[in-house]
């Protein structure tokens, strides 16, 4: 199993969610409110000086699904290059429960 971890401008949420359902994807756990620095971006810190916040979804996928979910990050981030989107993948060792 592998594990995609998003982190995007809350701003950009609906379309990644949409994205993600339309490929079939409804299993993954979205966490708000989250701030920060990029390198493609400007700083949502969540204060006056660096508004906006940022939101991540983690995603437990099987090994043969992670490459076709990817690419539809890819995808998104193609359409719309300057969004502060970031992914990455790690593997999972085992589901506890």
């Amino acid at each position: 199993m592998k594990m995609l971890f998003v982190i995007y401008a809350a701003y950009f949420d609906e379309r990644i969610t949409a994205a993600l359902k339309q490929a079939g994807y409804k299993a993954y756990t979205k966490i708000h409110d989250v701030t920060g620095e990029g390198e493609e971006s400007e700083p949502k810190l969540g204060t006056h000086y660096s508004p906006g916040k940022n939101k991540t979804i983690f995603m437990a996928v099987p090994d043969e699904e992670i490459n076709p979910l990817i690419e539809l990050v890819r995808k998104v981030k193609a359409e719309h290059p300057g969004a502060g989107l970031r992914a990455f993948t790690f593997p999972l060792e085992e589901e506890c429960v």
